[in-house]
């Protein structure tokens, strides 16, 4: 699945994407970072997130970065949390937070499942409309959705519920048929090592549109702070995801492959 080149000319177009703006600072100065100095030519914005309104600020500074709204039903940090932005009972735990995982991990402690936590729909839509309102009065680029962790999406009624929101503020959600092309992070946090793979990645593909993922990141004692069971390494990881997305190596090789570096509001234009 995904699209083919346009007109058979084989054309090959990528969508560096990265995640999490607003989580916390080095997220947001790393996200700013890839975009100015690098391949990165959108990026998702937490609404709820503890840093959103710094992101704001950055993002007014920079109004040809292409936004999307990161909608947010969870908080995975251990030491970090954020909770709805509306009256949302059944969505957060009595402190006031989002569940940290979209479905129960069996390594997390009991009632940490966000999926198995009782949610009201209604106050599901209530919680992400607030959020998408929210992005849209502060950043005037936005231009599309995404889930964060996915959990907007991860059943059929949630499903339904973003797509319709989706729809009423025609806010394209993430554009679905783009190809995969793969995340950066996940199975090394050496930058070289990284580099290389993402080079190889860039290497392998083939005219149509295709995305990348992934989040950009400091490692900085605040970013060091963050984690979760199964995710110590969080800062070492999005650090070096920072580093593959500003190398000039990585930029040197998308140009010799004439590679065309889009943002999803280009997709939106087509």
């Amino acid at each position: 699945m995904g699209d083919q080149a346009e007109g058979g000319s084989g054309e090959i177009r990528l969508l560096v994407r990265g995640d999490d703006m607003g989580s916390c600072h080095a997220a947001n100065e790393a996200c700013v970072l890839c975009y100015r100095q690098g391949i990165m030519r959108s990026v998702e914005v937490m609404v709820p997130a503890p840093w959103y309104t710094e992101a704001v600020q950055m993002l007014r500074e920079y109004p040809r970065l292409d936004v999307g709204v990161h909608l947010t039903l969870t908080s995975e940090w251990e030491r970090c949390k954020w909770g709805p932005v509306t009256r949302a009972p059944s969505l957060c735990n009595r402190r006031g937070h989002f569940p940290p995982m979209t479905s129960q991990r069996p390594d997390f402690p009991p009632d940490t499942g966000f999926l198995e936590s009782g949610y009201r729909l209604a106050e599901v839509e209530a919680e992400l409309r607030a959020q998408i309102e929210i992005a849209l009065e502060d950043i005037p680029q936005v231009s599309h959705l995404s889930c964060h962790m996915l959990t907007p999406v991860a059943s059929p009624d949630l499903r339904e519920v973003t797509l319709k929101l989706s729809q009423e503020y025609r806010l394209p959600l993430e554009h679905e048929g783009l190809q995969f092309a793969g995340f950066l992070g996940g199975s090394t946090t050496d930058p070289e090592e990284m580099e290389r793979r993402f080079i190889d990645t860039i290497d392998r593909l083939t005219p149509g549109t295709w995305l990348v993922v992934d989040h950009p990141g400091l490692d900085t004692p605040e970013m060091r702070a963050l984690g979760h069971i199964g995710y110590e390494n969080v800062a070492e990881e999005r650090d070096a995801v920072t580093r593959v997305f500003t190398s000039v190596r990585v930029a040197r090789r998308i140009a010799e492959r004439s590679i065309q570096l889009i943002s999803y509001a280009d997709l939106n234009r087509r």
